[in-house]
């Protein structure tokens, strides 16, 4: 059975295209990771300033083993200028999911 993990991003205004442009250039990063099966970037729209980060994974631990392995080498690197740069985000939630039902387009 899939898992979702949606981390919700408190993003502040003036951060938003930098936490955009970020994440674009780490294009290619979780996906190829092992029981990777979906990423999306959601931008809220109105009443609020918090994106989610949706990726869905085979189980739980293809999750664990990708946070503890690419993406936590991905954070800890990551150097602008000789400093690493402030985070875009003000905070970070994460919120779990297992899939009990999906549906897609018919014919697809």
């Amino acid at each position: 059975m899939s898992v979702v993990k949606i981390n919700v991003l408190t993003v502040p205004a003036e951060q938003r295209e930098v936490l955009e442009k970020r994440f674009a250039s780490r294009a290619g990063a979780v996906e190829g990771a092992d029981g990777f099966e979906w990423f999306e970037l959601l931008r809220p729209v109105e009443g609020t300033d918090q994106y989610l980060v949706y990726t869905r994974w085979r189980d739980e631990e293809s999750f664990h083993a990708w946070m503890e392995g690419p993406m936590k080498s991905a954070h800890q690197g990551g150097v602008e200028g000789g400093e690493r740069p402030k985070p875009a985000a003000s905070g970070s939630t994460l919120w779990s999911f297992e899939v009990v039902q999906h549906a897609g387009p018919k014919g697809a």
